[in-house]
């Protein structure tokens, strides 16, 4: 894989400050994330297991990555969201939320009840258990606890961002035997086929890979994983 890149949506923001794609700043809460050195098999054979999501940070390009407008937002998730599903769809005022954004997706479809109770993402998920995408957006958004914990992730990274950051996150997990790609600056979630808990890194790889291939111009990718801590 490549060097880390720094990482964030198009849209800026201070309150929410793009994220470098690095594990030591995304540990900054409850979860464990690990770096994923390579797309091998021998590579992905070092990840801790199990795997329960796997985060992917590339390169979005500007014409592709401006943000629907709040209208369109506020109603597609009637149609392409599901109640199974924990989506949060990242409206422009939350700028370079993206990275924050995957995590939640990600300990939000895997392991929201093992959180620290009375933890601010606990909290989070408890109050925006049953909303819609949008609403998530609009309480996230107000939500000084993770934002102040964004912005220590952001500073405590050691690459220095440029003024115009086109990297975007976006999580993988699997639901009910199927595989869900989650990206905040969709209407919802696209389905990928069949998955398991114990395939999930591999299945994701797949379609992580269709995406790099897409983009041979660039070398800014980086693959993470959410794993749960054995104790």
């Amino acid at each position: 894989m490549a060097a880390p890149p720094s990482a964030a949506s198009a849209c800026s923001g201070e309150r929410w400050p793009p994220l470098e794609s690095s594990p030591d700043v995304f540990n900054q809460g409850e979860a464990e994330v690990h770096d994923v050195y390579g797309l091998d098999y021998d590579a992905l054979a070092t990840v801790p297991q199990p795997v329960l999501a796997v985060i992917f940070c590339f390169p979005d390009p500007p014409e592709s990555s401006s943000h629907p407008s709040e209208e369109v937002l506020a109603t597609q998730h009637k149609q392409e969201t599901s109640d199974d599903v924990y989506f949060i769809q990242q409206i422009e005022s939350l700028g370079n939320a993206c990275g924050t954004i995957a995590l939640l997706h990600a300990v939000g479809n895997a392991c929201s009840e093992s959180l620290l109770d009375n933890s601010c993402l606990d909290l989070f998920f408890q109050s925006t258990a049953s909303m819609d995408p949008y609403e998530r957006a609009r309480v996230l958004e107000k939500d000084d606890d993770i934002a102040r914990a964004h912005s220590l992730a952001a500073s405590a990274g050691d690459t220095e961002l440029p003024d115009d950051v086109e990297e975007h996150y976006i999580c993988f997990v699997a639901l009910n035997g199927t595989l869900y790609e989650l990206d905040g600056m969709k209407g919802g979630q696209k389905k990928h086929g069949s998955t398991s808990p114990e395939s999930l890194l591999q299945d994701a790889v797949h379609i992580i890979k269709d995406i790099m291939h897409k983009i041979p111009s660039s070398m800014n990718f980086n693959v993470m994983v959410l794993s749960r801590t054995l104790k």
